[in-house]
């Protein structure tokens, strides 16, 4: 059973990325900009004090704009960063996006080592990027179980980020996936 659910997963890994290579970086521009706006308009995200946002790799939806405006209101704005002796993320504060950013271990911008870690049931808000949501909050990512094991933790409304080319009728799910509670894309806010 649980290798069926692991060739499910990869043959929707693959099936996903071809889609989203298909998209032009224009295309991806235009479409990060419309999911910064709805994310702005809803509530959870102007009533929030503490977030943990992402530094989107390439082919992610592009939330840097929310990473900037965040700091620049005064939120609390952490990020993942990764603990290679533990195997897993932890939310370090940010305050100056120019001395507080290393490429980290997966090539990702991440907290230096000099920023606080804040605890991840202090989190109001989190958004969370992934290969493939659906649209009960499952949530598929790159197979390492490193974002569902920072997830068990969060006590804050989790909310998955995805171009709509991301969104599936049903993801595979196994004990250790962790579901989000809403799901941005450039078309839609669903509160799950």
């Amino acid at each position: 059973m649980r290798l069926n659910i692991a060739m499910t997963k990869a043959a929707l890994r693959q099936s996903v990325r071809l889609r989203l290579a298909m998209m032009t970086p224009a295309l991806r521009q235009a479409e990060s900009f419309q999911v910064c706006n709805r994310a702005r308009a809803q509530t959870l995200w102007q009533e929030a004090e503490s977030l943990l946002l992402y530094a989107p790799m390439q082919g992610e939806v592009d939330i840097w704009p929310l990473v900037n405006e965040a700091v620049a209101e005064g939120k609390i704005v952490a990020l993942p960063k990764f603990v290679p002796s533990a195997r897993n993320y932890v939310a370090s504060q940010i305050h100056d996006l120019d001395s507080d950013l290393v490429l980290g271990s997966f090539g990702i911008r991440e907290p230096a080592d000099h920023c606080s870690q804040i605890p991840l049931n202090q989190l109001d808000f989190i958004l969370v990027p992934g290969i493939a949501f659906d649209l009960h909050g499952r949530r598929l990512g790159r197979g390492k179980g490193y974002y569902d094991q920072l997830l068990k933790d969060v006590r804050g409304h989790s909310c998955g980020v995805a171009f709509d080319q991301q969104i599936e009728p049903v993801i595979p799910v196994e004990p250790h996936d962790t579901l989000v509670n809403c799901i941005l894309t450039p078309t839609r806010w669903l509160g799950l």
